[in-house]
């Protein structure tokens, strides 16, 4: 009897399994918010006659990276950097100088030590770009 409990327990942990972890990826996912304009657009044709027409332009919001927090570890993406700049005057900055494979970047007032080849991200010296 206690076998059988077991094997059930068991076997519904096997099927569930995906179901659930495929409803937290789809949950992550969440839809973007979207910003719908309308707007009226006004054109004089050559006979004299005014055409005013109605234009809906959809927008995304686009994602605010400014307030992203780089941590060691994680793996830089440039695209994800508020104000993206490979940073060469280290010195100026009062940085160390990176280790061979490796470079600082900036990324808003933040200088982020990342490997070149990898992207993975070994220091994150906070505002020290003013």
């Amino acid at each position: 009897m206690f076998k059988k409990i077991l094997m059930a327990l068991a076997t519904t942990t096997l099927v569930a399994s995906p179901i659930v972890t495929a409803q937290a990826q789809a949950q992550s996912h969440a839809p973007q918010h979207r910003q719908v304009e309308t707007r009226k657009v006004v054109k004089q044709k050559p006979n004299g006659r005014t055409v005013v027409k109605k234009q809906t332009v959809v927008r995304k919001d686009t994602p605010r990276y400014n307030s992203h927090r780089w941590a060691k570890g994680q793996r830089f993406d440039r695209n994800r950097a508020s104000n993206y700049r490979v940073i060469s005057n280290y010195r100026d900055y009062r940085l160390s100088a990176p280790p061979r494979g490796q470079q600082w970047v900036r990324s808003g007032n933040d200088a982020v030590l990342i490997a070149i080849t990898s992207g993975l991200i070994g220091a994150v010296v906070g505002n020290a770009i003013r």
